[in-house]
């Protein structure tokens, strides 16, 4: 389930008790209009206002791009959280905490203990930030002053200095919370001493503005250069990024993310106008940071320097984020001049000469088969071989989709073969579900029952007037019964308040989307009319499905075929009517 350990009772509470007219209207400026509230969507660029916030249904639709949900729904989007982090944020603006299932006592202390490992992290950045500006942060000052740093970068990124003390930090905060942050290393006599020392220190938060660790650069001789906080409760190399909550506050939907090698390079980069640029925290990149990128933008560009280890690098990166590349999303790979790393480039070349390479950086998928193909004849029967061993299972990591069909049509076009053990034309197999044939047909019956359960998953309280077509409804053959048969089954188990519950029901079914298209259908419905246009749509689509049903049985009998006993049965109520 979604909600991890929240119970659902008490996300279902949430939902109605917040107001989300209130809360988009804090992020988003709403006007009235009607019933409705609209605004310019946040999810794309429009001139004229098709964002449409329904306080009945507790919904939102754009009607230009699409987008649509409830007030988690919205959080997630907006502010790219996940599912636990959006429910989080949603509690906190009602004032209300969010309870766990705990599956185990440690388990729940840990929940509970957590928060207070940000608060000290948070005052451990502003006790750096204040030694940066004392007397020997003088020597953090040089340094940034010979890198060009500005001091209006410096205060917008929170840099700090730790100071060449070995207790620095112990005589000022908890030491067991320093220590559970790992700013403070505990040896096996208890004494305990500070990981940073002589450092200029740069604090990582998340994209929730929190402080969950710090890097440190050395300032002195001592190795290493560079050292990050280690594996701690709230912090790990593998998720996160440098540079994220810095991104995000400047432009909260960019339309690309750059992504480099250090922390440096983000602050180097961003002193020249470039406020789109993260960095791995010393290590390679994973797809749980491709993945948390792409929830923030739709083309990721790769910089790697120009060396062998960059090269190789940039492979890697290639590997792990094919798994990642859906339809919509684009990956480049930018390789530097040998010798040099975004921070120099950008001084010799200027912004104008960076932003051109970065327009000039290769597409995952030529880079992809350039580098297959760079070491193997593929004039030869060998080479193409080859090719295909080394080519084929890389592709069959990716997701569904038409990039992935198109992949697999540019191995076959290089390799000169169509022998490829491939399912036939999967993008098209992956869209044939009931749900999503009752959304893009045309026939008046397909039309009957989209508007039927658009009439039900807006106005849920409609399966309570059920009662009397209930026995049809479960003898008709029509494309999306299974959907409506579900949802009145639903409905009267979970009795959702309103549409933004109903929906969040079916956050983990395949018919999430469809549901979620479905609230956010325009009915055109005069006030209080929804009863009256549901019972007439309903009682018209139940005559056509048994008059279909009917035209099968005769052609049936005609063709002199046995029918079963219910068949009969229903052929001569058929006659009689």
């Amino acid at each position: 389930m979604t909600s991890g350990r929240i119970p659902r009772q008490f996300i279902d509470d949430l939902l109605v008790r917040v107001d989300i007219v209130d809360l988009i209207d804090s992020h988003v400026p709403l006007k009235k209009t009607g019933s409705n509230f609209v605004a310019r969507c946040p999810f794309h660029t429009e001139k004229s206002p098709s964002f449409n916030v329904n306080r009945n249904r507790q919904t939102f639709h754009c009607f230009g791009c699409g987008a649509s949900g409830n007030a988690i729904s919205f959080l997630m989007d907006f502010s790219h959280l996940d599912f636990v982090e959006a429910v989080e944020d949603l509690a906190a603006y009602v004032g209300v905490e969010v309870p766990r299932e705990a599956f185990n006592k440690s388990e729940y202390a840990l929940k509970q203990d957590v928060s207070s490992l940000y608060d000290v992290l948070e005052a451990v950045a502003n006790f750096y930030a204040e030694q940066l500006r004392n007397t020997e942060g003088k020597v953090a000052i040089d340094y940034l002053k010979r890198r060009g740093v500005s001091g209006e970068i410096a205060r917008d990124f929170s840099l700090g200095y730790a100071p060449d003390n070995w207790g620095a930090l112990a005589a000022q905060f908890d030491q067991k919370a320093l220590v559970d942050t790992g700013m403070l290393v505990q040896k096996e006599d208890g004494k305990v001493y500070d990981r940073f020392r002589n450092r200029l220190m740069f604090p990582i938060r998340d994209k929730r503005k929190r402080v969950i660790g710090f890097g440190g650069r050395v300032l002195g001789d001592s190795l290493p250069k560079y050292l990050n906080s280690p594996e701690t409760a709230i912090f790990s190399k593998g998720k996160e990024l440098y540079g994220v909550c810095e991104l995000l506050a400047n432009n909260n939907k960019p339309a690309q993310i750059l992504v480099v090698e250090g922390y440096m390079d983000v602050i180097a980069l961003a002193q020249y106008g470039v406020m789109n640029a993260v960095a791995a925290l010393g290590t390679a990149t994973s797809k749980t940071h491709i993945d948390l990128l792409f929830r923030f933008s739709g083309e990721l560009v790769f910089c790697f320097d120009g060396d062998q280890a960059g090269r190789q690098a940039a492979w890697k990166a290639t590997e792990t984020a094919l798994p990642s590349m859906k339809d919509g999303r684009q990956i480049k790979i930018m390789l530097l001049p040998q010798g040099q790393d975004p921070d120099s480039l950008i001084r010799s070349e200027g912004l104008a000469g960076f932003n051109e390479r970065i327009s000039q950086a290769q597409v995952l998928s030529d880079y992809f088969f350039e580098q297959i193909a760079s070491h193997l004849n593929l004039t030869s029967l060998e080479g193409r071989s080859q090719f295909l061993v080394t080519a084929k299972p890389q592709l069959e990591k990716m997701p569904l989709g038409f990039f992935r069909d198109m992949m697999f049509s540019r191995l076959r076009e290089l390799s000169g073969t169509h022998l490829l053990d491939i399912a036939e034309n999967p993008t098209k197999l992956m869209r044939t579900s009931i749900a999503k044939q009752v959304l893009s047909a045309k026939n008046p019956r397909s039309n009957l029952m989209r508007r039927i359960m658009a009439l039900l998953f807006q106005y849920p309280y409609l399966a309570k007037h059920i009662d009397g077509f209930a026995e049809d409804i479960d003898a008709m053959q029509i494309a999306g019964v299974d959907l409506l048969q579900d949802a009145l089954r639903l409905i009267a188990l979970k009795k959702p308040e309103n549409s933004a519950v109903l929906l969040e029901l079916y956050r983990d079914s395949p018919h999430y989307k469809t549901v979620n298209a479905l609230i956010g259908m325009m009915l055109n419905l005069p006030e209080g009319g929804e009863l009256g246009e549901f019972c007439g749509a309903l009682e018209q689509l139940i005559r056509q499905a048994k008059t279909s049903r009917m035209d099968v049985l005769i052609e049936k009998v005609g063709r002199g075929e046995k029918l079963t006993a219910a068949e009969m049965q229903e052929y001569k109520m058929g006659g009689k009517a």
